[in-house]
């Protein structure tokens, strides 16, 4: 179960993550997880991730959705070469702005593929909405960009993580979300579902929730988490938790479950 927190001082993000081949399950997904780690430690609020085909349509009407609901929009995927990379063709238009050759980056890719292989396919690469900052990419090189509050970028995971490194520096942040989690074998949720729901009411302004696991060994036991942005109401839920696993007979351990 999880308790979301009651406020939120910090900016708030949304990630769109852009693909027929995450949707088709023939791709898994591996930038959702580090963009909610590499967000929360920047002080951001991750509020909402999405996953949409390539679909013109959908795309504008998605990012016009979730950059008017948030303070960060990010998304992956849709910004190669090949027919169905249609991400910033999108983008201009959910912006209202032409999409169109960016005069740099046609350079800087030129010079990169030599005029010979710098095709019709490639130069798709250099064009992006007007106005559009570039997101310097040191492992391909093709650029993402940000326009307004929207920072697109590609969907292949080493190269997504190289463009985040690039632009997290220059985004406004808050405070840094911390965390804590303590785990016990031998548990169940419905023995200490009311015991962790009292600490969720003495700490509104944290993320609490319960995970159980089981191992492959058969072991098993259940995980609790507690997140926010305030220290001291953290250390007090940290102590709360630990208590309770101990009333409920069981030997707390700090960190998460091991595999």
């Amino acid at each position: 179960m999880s308790q979301p927190s009651t406020t939120d001082a910090n900016p708030t993000a949304s990630v769109l993550v852009i693909g027929n081949e995450i949707l088709s399950g023939r791709t898994q997904d591996a930038n959702i997880n580090f963009l909610a780690q590499r967000l929360g430690a920047l002080g951001i609020t991750l509020r909402e991730v999405r996953v949409i085909p390539d679909d013109h349509d959908f795309i504008v009407a998605t990012i016009t959705d979730l950059r008017a609901r948030y303070d960060h929009l990010f998304t992956t995927g849709g910004i190669g070469p090949t027919h169905d990379d249609i991400t910033s063709e999108c983008v201009a238009q959910a912006m209202g702005v032409p999409w169109e050759i960016h005069p740099e980056t046609f350079a800087l890719l030129e010079a990169y593929f030599t005029r010979e292989r710098f095709n019709a396919a490639r130069q798709r690469m250099a064009m992006l909405p007007r106005g559009a900052v570039p997101i310097r990419n040191p492992v391909s090189l093709a650029p993402g960009y940000s326009i307004g509050n929207v920072h697109v970028m590609a969907g292949v995971p080493a190269i997504m993580r190289a463009m985040f490194d690039e632009l997290a520096p220059g985004l406004r942040g808050g405070r840094p979300v911390v965390s804590c989690s303590w785990y016990a074998f031998d548990l169940f949720e419905g023995g200490l579902a009311a015991g962790f729901a009292a600490i969720a009411r003495d700490y509104p302004a944290l993320d609490l929730g319960s995970y159980p696991f089981h191992r492959p060994d058969g072991r098993h036991g259940v995980a609790l988490v507690a997140k926010g942005l305030d220290r001291s109401a953290l250390a007090g839920a940290s102590d709360a938790i630990r208590a309770l696993i101990v009333a409920l007979g069981a030997t707390p351990q700090e960190g998460e479950p091991p595999a």
